[in-house]
């Protein structure tokens, strides 16, 4: 049996790995994505490569890059997919009916064992695989109606002279790096410093608000004065308030900038 682990926590991961080996020797893990990018790359690079599908995938729901429903949406998943998640099972109670079911991190030994002899229910025929899809479509559906909306970083606690100060985030027209500081601009143009990495301001911040175009730049929809075409498929912008280096959007995410800048 084929297994592929969805997940972007190592530590869940051995976890994971490790009851498996315990309970069902018999499977076989294949393959272990950190993201839906790097999901979606695997599944079709499978594809391509005339290897059979998963027996089943374990997929957590929360990922690095967003919620693990997206993968759905870019690629027609074969396998039996069981989630792995962080949320009370009192939200989740629509696997409970359905042949696609749930592990509560941190998973046990017990409740896998569950999963899997649900997965042997579900495939000792397989003509029922075709409903399996259609309880799928049904619980994605549940869940982003019952899954709580993310919290997003709502204020910066920044200095101004020998004060403190609290900038509510639709204040901020853009964060940027510069002497290996990090800093952001209101839309009056005042600088501050914040003490986090763009790694960490790009996990914490609205995506439908801040779209990090570089390395060294996250911006906001207000702050694009103009962009235009630039070499090697790049764009050049101009913000507002002024920003007084070079401001590129990076090739890889070119593409990605104009579909946010056009919601």
């Amino acid at each position: 049996m084929n297994i592929l682990i969805v997940e972007d926590e190592k530590l869940a991961v051995r976890k994971l790995t490790k009851l498996l080996e315990e309970t069902a020797p018999e499977f076989e893990v294949r393959g272990i994505t950190p993201s839906i990018a790097a999901t979606v790359d695997w599944i079709t690079g499978n594809r391509a490569d005339g290897k059979p599908e998963p027996d089943i995938i374990f997929m957590d729901i929360e990922l690095a890059d967003g919620q693990s429903f997206e993968i759905f949406n870019r690629v027609t998943i074969k396998s039996t997919v069981i989630f792995t998640t962080s949320y009370d099972e009192y939200a989740l109670q629509a696997f409970k009916v359905n042949s696609i079911d749930y592990l509560l991190k941190p998973v046990q030994q017990e409740d896998l064992q569950r999963s899997i002899r649900k997965y042997y229910d579900l495939t000792s025929a397989r003509e029922t695989a075709p409903s399996a899809q259609i309880d799928l479509e049904a619980i994605l559906k549940s869940l982003h109606v019952q899954t709580p909306a993310r919290e997003y970083r709502k204020r910066f606690l920044v200095k101004l002279g020998a004060r403190l100060l609290s900038v509510e985030t639709p204040e901020i027209a853009y964060f940027f790096i510069d002497g290996g500081l990090t800093f952001f601009k209101n839309h009056q143009g005042q600088k501050f410093v914040v003490d986090y990495k763009m790694d960490d301001l790009e996990e914490f911040l609205d995506p439908d608000r801040f779209f990090r175009v570089n390395r060294a730049l996250i911006v906001t929809h207000q702050s694009v004065a103009q962009m235009q075409p630039y070499y090697n498929h790049r764009l050049a912008l101009t913000l507002l308030p002024a920003l007084d280096k070079e401001t590129i959007v990076s090739r890889e995410r070119a593409n990605d900038f104009k579909v946010w800048m056009g919601k």
